[in-house]
């Protein structure tokens, strides 16, 4: 019977192990840079104002073709003891019931420049919704880099308790037999118990970023994962750094567009109208009254204040305005670019002096643990030789991160 129960024991601690391993599955910086791209409603309602800009353009079009309208109206003035409006003016009553057709004969032009205008429209929203990719992309990975070295410091402290773990239990064996003093033992008790609260913080942490990363991407998910290693590299340089520059571009277009508005808006007015149904105010042979007729309508700009070259005025500081700023960007964004690339070389130039520090570092510590096992070190100095390897080792992680941030932001101005 203790045989089955030990057995039936093990089958459950077995089963629930491999659960708890199924459970913490591995994702990477792909799979959360996707799900932010999926779940922002920015970049939903961007799209969508991309499609509105589409109908807009049916619209303008539709406006370029013959106008058909039906209207009707009626009207009856009285006359109670000749008081009332006049019968040569009213005629008493009248009705009428017309279709008319418009078209603007000179309208191509206009029509095919608010086309034009539209289209700017177009790039420009799409162009912020590329760019507001960008800045949810820059966002996660920054979120996902910081989670990530919460979840490596996590690893480390635990590594580290236990380290300390089975050193304490040969601690108090040696102090026991009277090698090492009961003081010395509790000195490195302290210690341990020191980094047993540093894992908790740093689980707590870990637990915090990770939500965060969450909340970032949209994403409702308690699942315990493990973050991949982000394994960011540096993009090669681009010449034009076209994508930043794209916004003056079209700041100068809609500049153009605007000053063909303003010609058009003085150029001749040419329209023809034609209407059929019947008008009559019932005087004379009312059920004669239909008929139809057609017509133009002419029309040419002469003066106006000077308002078009007030407007060109307008347009020119405008045209100033966009090359300084276009001026001024280039020149900062180049000298980021610089600054970055040079923090990343000098972050570069670091990691062997860390790495060197680290393994002399462990192997002190390799030493230590030895003299300690014949009561040979004093436990200040193994603990000295532990903290010595815990700052190396986060200073590695540390630079390791800013090298990650400093990629990432590298390569968001590098397009």
């Amino acid at each position: 019977m203790n045989i089955k129960l030990k057995c039936l024991i093990l089958c459950l601690i077995t089963f629930w192990v491999t659960g708890a391993v199924a459970q913490t599955v591995s994702k990477n910086l792909d799979y959360y840079l996707k799900q932010a791209e999926f779940t922002s409603p920015v970049l939903k309602d961007l799209q969508n104002q991309q499609r509105s800009a589409g109908i807009d353009s049916l619209i303008v079009r539709a406006t370029g073709g013959p106008q058909v309208t039906a209207s009707s109206a009626g009207m009856y003035a009285p006359i109670v003891r000749s008081y009332g409006y006049d019968e040569v003016l009213t005629n008493g009553q009248a009705l009428e019931a017309l279709l008319n057709v418009n078209y603007d004969l000179l309208n191509k032009k206009r029509i095919n420049n608010q086309l034009e205008a539209i289209k700017i429209q177009n790039d420009s929203i799409k162009y912020a919704g590329q760019l507001s990719l960008y800045d949810l992309q820059r966002s996660i990975a920054d979120q996902y880099i910081l989670a990530y070295a919460s979840q490596e410091q996590v690893g480390f402290n635990r590594e580290v308790v236990t380290l300390l773990e089975q050193e304490e239990a040969l601690f108090k064996k040696l102090t026991r037999s009277n090698i090492y003093k009961q003081s010395e033992y509790l000195t490195f008790l302290v210690t341990l118990q020191q980094q047993q609260l540093v894992v908790k913080q740093a689980e707590l942490q870990f637990k915090n970023d990770y939500a965060t990363l969450n909340y970032l991407a949209g994403i409702a998910d308690t699942t315990q994962v493990k973050l991949a290693d982000p394994q960011l590299q540096v993009a090669s340089t681009s010449i034009d750094h076209s994508f930043f520059n794209k916004r003056f571009d079209i700041d100068s277009l809609k500049n153009i567009n605007q000053k063909n508005a303003i010609n058009f808006n003085y150029k001749p007015k040419l329209g023809v109208y034609a209407n059929g149904g019947y008008n009559s105010s019932f005087v004379l042979q009312p059920y004669k009254n239909f008929g139809a007729s057609i017509g133009f309508t002419f029309s040419v700009p002469i003066y106006d204040g000077h308002q078009k070259k007030m407007e060109y005025n307008k347009l020119s500081l405008s045209s100033k305005t966009i090359s300084g700023y276009r001026d001024f960007f280039v020149r900062q964004q180049q000298q980021q670019l610089n600054l970055i690339r040079q923090q990343i070389n000098q972050t570069d130039a670091l990691f062997p002096k860390i790495n060197e520090q680290i393994r002399f570092s462990k192997g002190l510590i390799e030493v230590d643990s030895k003299l300690m096992h014949t009561g040979d070190l004093k436990v200040a100095d193994f603990v000295i030789a532990i903290n010595n390897y815990m700052a190396a080792q986060n200073l590695l992680r540390q630079t390791n991160i800013n090298r990650l941030k400093l990629i990432n932001q590298f390569n968001y101005w590098n397009r």
